[in-house]
């Protein structure tokens, strides 16, 4: 299935129905990144394809609680300190020093006031040498690259979650990380 904007993007979905769902699925997304990277790693020794993933979906969807396993899986640490970047824009992580893994970068661009402020942050050349996760990828406007991965949380009548991934090639494996 193509996504809707008619690119080359996979999509798949679930169904959350709390926030500890909501949270396997960030926790498992991380490490088949981390897998992906370690694969590419041992392979081609590079560190293989960019990782430029958005979070999207309305204000109490789940996007931060996915957000901190997703990065807890990626480094390999369940009791790491995530705090939501709301008001600091962006974290970095490194990962553990053997794994060779790249730096994540977890942003919220909520608070952009406008797509140009992006260029402040550097996120724009930080795919090439870091997974970049990012909350609120539609305030990036014409920046946000159309090679991106997206991960959709919408709010259900029922207050459960949906979920929606949309991968472009080089990350469909992703698709099958999901429950």
């Amino acid at each position: 299935m193509t996504s809707p904007a008619g690119s080359r993007h996979l999509s798949r979905g679930c169904c959350l129905p709390d926030a500890m769902a909501t949270e396997r699925a960030g926790a498992s997304l991380g490490r088949a990144v981390a897998t992906a990277l370690d694969r590419a790693m041992a392979l081609e020794g590079a560190a293989g394809p960019s990782a430029v993933i958005g979070l999207t979906g309305p204000l109490g969807a789940g996007k931060t609680c996915f957000a901190r396993a997703f990065v807890r899986a990626y480094l390999g640490d369940p009791g790491a300190e995530v705090p939501s970047p709301t008001f600091t824009l962006v974290q970095h992580y490194e990962p553990p020093a053997p794994s060779g893994r790249p730096p994540l970068w977890h942003a919220d661009l909520y608070r952009l006031g406008d797509p140009d402020e992006i260029h402040e942050l550097d996120l724009l050349g930080a795919g090439e040498a870091a997974v970049v996760l990012v909350e609120w990828p539609d305030r990036a406007g014409p920046y946000w690259p159309d090679d991106a991965v997206e991960v959709a949380l919408a709010i259900a009548a029922d207050d459960s979650r949906t979920l929606t991934l949309s991968a472009p090639p080089a990350w469909t494996a992703l698709l099958e990380a999901l429950p």
